[in-house]
């Protein structure tokens, strides 16, 4: 298991541990599926969540050593 480290605004990981418990899972666990349906190839099923099709156009081109190199400066 690889360990992430994230930073949330605190209202928002608030919300997401009540909503973890009213649905019987953990807060890591949401996140592991969201992030998981996030990058997986595209497929026929994504009309039925535009948000994912929003999200995944906003990582095509990135550069993740760029933007790990920007998360270092801006937390030195």
């Amino acid at each position: 298991m690889y360990k992430l480290t994230l930073s949330v605004d605190e209202t928002v990981a608030r919300r997401a541990k009540r909503y973890a418990e009213k649905a019987g899972t953990s807060v890591t666990e949401l996140v592991e599926r969201f992030l998981d349906l996030l990058v997986r190839p595209a497929t026929s099923g994504d009309e039925d969540f535009p948000e994912l099709r929003r999200l995944r156009g906003l990582l095509k081109g990135t550069d993740p050593d760029a933007y790990r190199k920007h998360l270092l400066n801006k937390y030195r």
